[in-house]
């Protein structure tokens, strides 16, 4: 069953809908995507071109010789990766909406996993709402913490 879903980058400027078959996403690991999106690895949902429609076209980095990625020029956000010769395309899990849904299936580029990532469940976790600094800066420039 099919499911559409929207999103987009961090100011708003580009904005997509795609049709989902699944929540399967996955891990690339590969160099390039780490230094494509400034992480350890990139969370990616693989759909087919057609089944994405874009209200505003993203802007296209030609990232290697056989690949390009969209992202939007204004706030610098990653929106996927795509081979200009390939069906389908890869749209960064953190520009859906509510990525929340999206499920890891596999790691892709494993040569490059830096293992220490993988399994953080043991480390302390603090959330953004109990760091008293910033907190106060988003209050003190717009009332409130972002959504």
């Amino acid at each position: 069953m099919t499911e559409t879903v929207e999103g987009g980058c961090q100011c708003g400027r580009v904005r997509y809908t795609v049709e989902i078959e699944d929540h399967d996403a996955y891990l690339c690991h590969c160099r390039m995507c780490q230094k494509a999106t400034g992480g350890v690895a990139a969370a990616f949902k693989n759909v087919n071109k057609a089944d994405v429609e874009w209200q505003t076209d993203p802007d296209w980095y030609e990232s290697s010789p056989i690949a390009r990625r969209p992202f939007c020029s204004q706030c610098g956000t990653p929106l996927g990766f795509a081979f200009p010769d390939s069906e389908n395309i890869d749209l960064t899990v953190g520009s859906f909406d509510d990525p929340s849904g999206l499920k890891p299936t596999h790691h892709f580029g494993a040569e490059s996993i830096h293992e220490a990532w993988l399994d953080t469940s043991d480390l302390k976790r603090k959330r953004t709402d109990e760091y008293e600094p910033l907190v106060k800066r988003w209050k003190e420039k717009v009332g409130k913490l972002p959504d």
